[in-house]
């Protein structure tokens, strides 16, 4: 057992690598112990029969709250880039220790934000690359499932729809992610040490590196940054990299511009949803000995503190009607920024610093702009709400021509009557 550092003396953490059974027993025991803060829930099963057991933390668990953010931490969906998994368990620990310490910054972070870990992705091809140990583990072992799919190639390709026309399709299936109104997402991954942000699919198919940005370039940039500039070494230009060469973003890149790659969970989460997800690479080992875990933990817990943080930045409202009700399938547009969200009530709308024109929409209902300022100092998302009147339809039917004169029927739909 040790000791996180001097300043925490009682948060204790056990720095070793947890076996699948021992996973979901310590997440239960840790949703347990926090049980007003926390709960766990499967969100399925591989292909082996292994649960998918997610750990949230929040405030009121099992809710959504209006104008609370939800995001969402996914480790291990390659089965044998195993530190993430370890870091989000230690990061559950973590989190509900020093919450019943009375950690201030631990209690305003769970009290706003709704924090949904999902420890392995992968359990199967962890139960795999376990195995063999992480002396023996190869670059590839346990890296697919047990159907040998390598899950961030294998979701909907909607990057392709995309560039051929800018539209972007709707839920088709409740997958994780889709049935919750995630905000952002960090996927972590191993064998570089690098933030890469979407698109991961090259504009060219043919081009296995160019730069290819989505509409909310800017913003995933930062996100990235947030995580890489609060990391001990990923920013420094000095830093021993694993073959590839980040000096001149300083530990970030666009994940086309690194290497291009179709069906990753990435790209679908933008395209698909609300969702903004960065990936992190978080070293050029995989599967670490357990000497390196306590380390790594220091070096990556203030990232991703600070990554639950940043989901607070940008604008959050409601979009009611006239009467104070919540307008289902609304959308929030940005100026320049070809990417909506859409709401059921509540939104939130990660942006940067800057001036921004946002517009609020639903069908049968009036347009609402507005002109907002966000200030660099600000420390939480800004509030900007909408009310939307509904509008009549009015339909014009020509009927006839009849002795040289047009007779013309005019109909006015209102929710009470017609009028001819």
């Amino acid at each position: 057992m040790s000791s996180l550092s001097p300043e925490e003396p009682s948060t204790i953490i056990q720095f070793t690598y947890t076996s699948n059974t021992q996973m979901y027993s310590l997440l239960k025991r840790t949703a347990a112990k926090c049980a007003q803060i926390s709960r766990v829930y499967s969100i399925g099963r591989s292909t082996e029969g292994r649960d998918l057991l997610v750990i949230e933390f929040s405030n009121n668990p099992g809710q959504h709250e209006l104008l609370e953010p939800e995001i969402k931490l996914v480790a291990n969906m390659h089965g044998n880039e195993v530190l993430g998994r370890q870091l989000v368990i230690y990061m559950a620990q973590y989190l509900c220790s020093e919450y019943i310490l009375g950690n201030q910054r631990i209690q305003t972070i769970i009290n706003t934000t709704r924090i949904h870990i999902l420890a392995s992705m992968n359990p199967d091809g962890y139960e795999l690359a376990a195995s063999e140990g992480h002396l023996l583990n190869g670059w590839t072992n346990g890296r697919t499932n047990a159907q040998n799919i390598d899950l961030n190639r294998n979701f909907p390709d909607l990057t392709s729809i995309f560039y051929r026309n800018p539209w972007v399709p709707k839920p088709i299936s409740p997958i994780f992610g889709l049935s919750l109104p995630f905000v952002q997402s960090a996927s972590l991954h191993g064998g570089d040490l690098v933030v890469s942000y979407p698109f991961d699919f090259s504009r060219h198919p043919q081009e296995e590196r160019m730069f290819s940005p989505t509409p909310d370039e800017q913003i995933l940039k930062q996100l990235a940054r947030t995580y890489a500039d609060a990391h001990a070494t990923m920013s420094n230009n000095d830093t021993e990299r694993c073959g590839a060469s980040f000096y001149r973003t300083r530990g970030i890149i666009n994940g086309a511009l690194w290497y291009s790659f179709a069906g990753g969970m990435s790209d679908f989460n933008y395209l698909h949803t609300n969702c903004l997800e960065i990936t992190v690479e978080l070293g050029c080992d995989k599967f670490p000995s357990e000497a390196e875990l306590y380390p790594e933990w220091k070096r990556n817990k203030e990232p991703l503190l600070s990554f639950i943080e940043s989901v607070h930045r940008g604008i959050k409202g409601v979009v009611q009607d006239v009467g104070g009700n919540g307008i289902k399938g609304a959308t929030i547009s940005v100026r320049g920024i070809r990417k909506d969200v859409t709401t059921d009530g509540d939104y939130w709308r990660l942006l940067n610093p800057g001036t921004h024109i946002l517009t609020a929409t639903a069908k049968g209902y009036s347009r609402v702009s507005k002109r907002v300022y966000l200030p660099h100092n600000m420390d939480k998302a800004g509030r900007v709400d909408f009310v939307l009147e509904k509008v009549g339809i009015f339909v014009f039917i020509i009927l006839f021509k009849q002795f040289h004169s047009n007779i013309l029927f005019y109909i006015s739909f209102c929710p009470c009557m017609a009028l001819f």
